[in-house]
């Protein structure tokens, strides 16, 4: 599994995720709008749903390889979602999204001990992401968000 780490997007480092995006035919698997980094720093900027929204880069070897975006209602316990998350085009099948989910789950340990449950929907017919997903802990919550399934992983 490669090495990657998750930095924090600030001013000194969004426009290198403005470049990043998935296949054409993927697209609506991530994001209605492109740039896909344009959404999800608007989203960190207006706190939709009233969470803190912290958008990440996916970065090896100091080379963004993708992006996600931790939404979370601080001080609780089961309220962090993970959304937006994609891996390039040019970095796809190299087994980055493993790698930065489990950054991601060693990030939410340390920085966010109150967590017990992470959140995700993803579209129905991201059937590689799904499987990805379950291989990496996640189940089907039941239900069904905005016309996606819901799944949720224990921390």
């Amino acid at each position: 599994m490669p090495h990657v780490a998750l930095q924090e997007i600030n001013a000194d480092n969004w426009r290198a995720t403005l470049d990043l995006a998935v296949h054409p035919q993927q697209q609506a698997f991530i994001a209605g709008h492109t740039p896909i980094a344009a959404l999800v720093l608007a989203k960190a900027y207006v706190r939709p749903g009233g969470l803190r929204w912290v958008p990440y880069a996916i970065a090896t070897d100091q080379v963004f390889v993708g992006m996600l975006a931790l939404a979370y209602e601080p001080g609780s316990s089961e309220t962090y979602w993970l959304y937006h998350f994609f891996i390039d085009q040019r970095h796809q099948g190299q087994g980055y999204g493993a790698a930065a989910l489990g950054a991601l789950f060693a990030h939410i340990r340390r920085e966010h001990p109150l967590c017990r449950r992470l959140h995700l929907t993803v579209h129905p017919d991201n059937h590689s992401a799904q499987r990805l997903y379950r291989r990496l802990g996640f189940a089907p919550a039941g239900q069904q968000i905005h016309g996606e399934p819901h799944y949720q992983r224990a921390m």
